[in-house]
């Protein structure tokens, strides 16, 4: 079931100048940077309780952020919603009919589970769901 809001993503063509941008200009709380090599970015934290702001830029130039990045100049990437059971939500949720990127999760960062809809079933927007880990 989704039990919240879990982070706002946000495609940044430079990673330490937004991270700067987010600590200094907005005041806002840092929590560090994690590679995470399935998704091919770099991500950044930074938490605005009860969710996070996520920074994520191309891991070495390459994947799904570098090809947005090629079209944008950055902007909001997606929107990611926690669950306490995504095989079940995606099950209900394919059920409904909505279209996922890929047949199964994936390790996101944090060592969560993650899976993305297809912007097409979500009015265009591209939707996330996280299940974290039990130490996250």
């Amino acid at each position: 079931m989704i039990t919240g809001l879990d982070h706002i993503a946000i495609a940044v063509p430079d990673l330490s100048a937004a991270i700067e941008r987010f600590m200094n200009d907005f005041g806002l709380e840092f929590k560090g940077t994690e590679d995470v090599p399935a998704a091919k970015t770099s991500t950044a934290f930074f938490p605005v309780p009860a969710t996070q702001i996520e920074l994520v830029h191309p891991l070495n130039g390459e994947g799904a952020i570098a090809k947005y990045l090629e079209k944008r100049p950055g902007g909001l990437h997606h929107l990611c919603f926690r669950t306490d059971d995504i095989d079940a939500d995606i099950e209900r949720l394919k059920a409904k009919g909505y279209v996922f990127l890929s047949d199964a999760p994936s390790k996101g960062a944090h060592n969560c589970k993650v899976i993305f809809i297809h912007p097409k079933s979500c009015d265009g927007v591209l939707i996330e769901l996280n299940q974290p880990c039990e130490d996250h």
